[in-house]
């Protein structure tokens, strides 16, 4: 209001009342204000609070991000070193990591080309019809898809700096000895002899894990060599052994290794089998068994004037491996090339166990018993021996040597143990007695279709030695059972009458039929 309009209320007499109203005001602003300012306050605040609780969950969304980095470590798309060699890397696109060794090598190589002048260059131009190079440009990194072109099966994981690792197996927790049998035998029949050699043996084996060394003395390895005909349980003991410690293991061929160099597995590629059983750790690789199979097969060839690769060669070669050494396994891969990553793997705590039939080693210790025969009243007859099912429990060193196997790798074997040929009994053994037996499985096929299946006395003793005859052992057996379910478990399914089929030895022989009976008339 303006001085004019005051001085007209002081006029009129009216002033102290103009006063009063204009305290009104005044106060009536400031309340306003006040509110305002409280609204704006109250905004601000609530605001706050919202990015801040944005800020939480956007916190809270990258923390597992973070806990979710790559346990694998990094390879360089280049060398293929991983990180723990090369060091820290360079990070390109799509994941792609590259050493510091390979991106010095190719800034300095690219430094030497004139790409500018090779750009500017009007008859470089492929735009131009009929000019330029066809079908060449420099490369896409968008286009090369994948965590950086190298699968996590080529990765090996990393180890967590500052973080001591617990060992595999704790020295009171080691199963004894008779309790390793027990456990084998609810699996394997027979062989009572070969379960206790290999439970002592691996007993002794963990207990030198375990423990490292005892009063400074270094105790060395006990690997093992499996001598026993097919079909007697070689490999099926060595799984069930593996799954019972709950070890990595890997179980791998002899005959498709050969020496570094040739077509075929290279030597290392047993371990690198080992270490993608232990899902690329090699901590857990290192405490974990190998079994190699057919080791008979790398025995050095006789009469023959080519390089041995495929068998002298890969006894030599695998001298390290056996000893403990540290060895350059592939990743991945069963072959060493420019294309997979490397790693370094300690042998010296990795069990091995080989095995093989080694046939016609039964000759050599029939030949050299024989020459122990003399002539006389107590001379023994040559053919003493040809019926001898345990010969094999006689072989020596010096008729390993004979068959083909060299003193070096016989001597890192320190513990050599045969298995018995299965014979009707134990076949009769192998069918019902383990946990998870032929006829169970069987038994448990039918049992879906609400059949219950039984297998008379005879009917087993005539399976035994219809697979005897084979002479594959306890292979066979499937083979004769598959023969003689394949009728039944086609007819059952059409007929819902059917509760109860027994299988008896005159079928089996070939001369009558299972017993079926009808849901009715079971008893």
């Amino acid at each position: 209001m303006s001085e004019f309009d005051h001085r007209e209320f002081e006029e009129t007499g009216m002033a102290e009342e103009f006063e009063d109203f204009l305290e009104v005001k005044e106060e009536e602003k400031s309340g306003e204000n006040a509110a305002d300012n409280d609204c704006a306050i109250t905004e601000t605040a609530a605001r706050r609070e919202k990015e801040e609780e944005s800020g939480k969950e956007e916190q809270g969304k990258e923390e597992p991000g973070e806990e979710k980095e790559s346990e694998y470590e990094d390879v360089c798309f280049i060398c293929r070193r991983p990180e723990s060699k090369t060091g820290k890397m360079f990070k390109l696109p799509n994941n792609i990591s590259v050493c510091n060794d390979c991106m010095h090598k190719t800034m300095d190589t690219v430094s030497q080309f004139d790409y500018q002048g090779m750009l500017g260059n009007p008859f470089m131009d492929a735009n131009r019809p009929g000019k330029g190079f066809p079908n060449i440009r420099f490369v896409n990194i968008s286009d090369l898809q994948g965590e950086g072109g190298i699968p996590n099966k080529q990765k090996v994981k990393k180890k967590k700096a500052g973080e001591k690792t617990a060992p595999v197996l704790d020295i009171k927790n080691i199963p004894a000895p008779h309790k390793i049998k027990a456990q084998l035998d609810d699996y394997v029949i027979g062989q009572e002899h070969a379960k206790k050699v290999i439970s002592v043996a691996v007993y002794n084996h963990y207990k030198r894990v375990a423990t490292g060394t005892m009063d400074e003395i270094e105790i060395e390895k006990s690997n093992m060599l499996m001598i026993g005909p097919t079909g007697s349980g070689k490999t099926y003991l060595v799984k069930t052994l593996a799954r019972l410690l709950d070890v990595p293991p890997a179980i791998t061929h002899a005959t498709s290794l050969t020496e570094a160099g040739y077509i075929g597995d290279d030597i290392e590629s047993v371990v690198s089998k080992l270490l993608a059983a232990a899902d690329n750790d090699v901590e857990k690789a290192e405490r974990g068994i190998i079994f190699i199979d057919e080791i008979d097969k790398i025995a050095k060839k006789k009469n023959t004037t080519n390089r041995d690769v495929s068998g002298e060669s890969v006894q030599q070669g695998m001298l390290r491996l056996l000893e403990g050494a540290d060895v350059e396994v592939p990743v991945g891969a069963n072959s060493k090339n420019a294309m997979v990553p490397l790693t370094t793997i300690n042998t010296r705590n990795i069990l091995f166990i080989c095995g093989g039939a080694f046939p016609d080693l039964e000759e050599i210790i029939k030949q050299r018993l024989r020459k122990q025969t003399s002539i006389g009243f107590s001379a023994e007859l040559k053919d003493k021996f040809d019926h001898d099912h345990d010969i094999l429990s006689k072989v020596t060193i010096e008729d390993l040597k004979k068959f083909g196997m060299i003193p070096e790798f016989l001597g890192r074997m320190p513990i050599i143990y045969t298995l018995q040929e299965l014979n009707e009994e134990m076949l009769v053994r192998v069918l019902k007695e383990p946990r998870n037996a032929i006829l169970k499985q069987y038994e448990q096929l039918l049992a879906m279709d609400e059949v219950k299946l039984e297998f008379s006395d005879g009917a087993l003793e005539a399976i035994a030695k219809k697979a005897l005859e084979k002479d594959t052992g306890a292979r066979a057996l499937r083979a004769i059972i598959e023969e003689l379910m394949l009728d039944i478990m086609y007819e059952i399914p059409k007929d819902d009458t059917i509760g109860k089929v027994t299988i008896t030895g005159d079928y089996v022989r070939g001369c009558g039929g299972p017993v079926i009976e009808m849901r009715g008339s079971e008893k």
